[in-house]
């Protein structure tokens, strides 16, 4: 009679062994999926960049520093990098791209130049895009890290080496919201 209970309790151990493990497995690849779909939006946003470079600076010559430093962030191909770099790396690009629609500002001619009307426009979609499946990305990673983080799931998670995602978080320039006036 004993030695049926102690093969119930294992088959439970092993029941719930792997009922997590598929849990977990489930939520990497829900955080996986939503990374792709934010790295669409990520992409459109990067090969729009140097149009919308070119175009302020045939316009505002002496703002170079803005320039060179988005130039230096695109040098790596965006295909090769890593998730944790693409977030890293678009963090950076959009601090970059508020100090050229800032500057816009201080170019009337500009700012009334149809290519950059349109290019400004596209790239506000975009960061809506952008906003939106940072919200879902975000959303799955809470709870894949919860999982992994809480007990009893992070034992098994440990033991089959899971390990936590990377938010996407916006920075504190973000926050202040930056005036554009077209």
């Amino acid at each position: 009679m004993l030695s049926y209970i102690v093969i119930g309790i294992i088959v439970v151990i092993f029941i719930y062994i792997g009922i997590t493990y598929n849990s977990l497995v489930k939520s990497r690849n829900l955080v996986k999926e939503a990374f792709s779909t934010m790295d669409v939006y990520l992409k459109k946003r990067w090969d729009l960049i140097p149009n919308l470079v070119e175009i302020v600076k045939g316009y505002a010559k002496y703002e170079k520093e803005v320039f060179e430093k988005i130039t230096s962030l695109r040098v790596n191909s965006y295909e090769d990098m890593t998730m944790n770099k693409k977030i890293n790396v678009n963090e950076e690009i959009t601090r970059n791209i508020s100090k050229i629609m800032a500057i816009s500002e201080n170019y009337p001619d500009l700012k009334a130049s149809q290519n950059f009307i349109e290019l400004s426009n596209n790239l506000t979609k975009i960061e809506d895009e952008i906003a939106n499946s940072r919200k879902y990305y975000n959303g799955t990673v809470k709870l894949f890290n919860d999982k992994i983080q809480m007990f009893p799931s992070n034992i098994i998670a440990n033991l089959f080496g899971f390990n936590s995602a990377s938010m996407f978080e916006i920075n504190a320039e973000e926050k202040n919201n930056i005036k554009v006036d077209l």
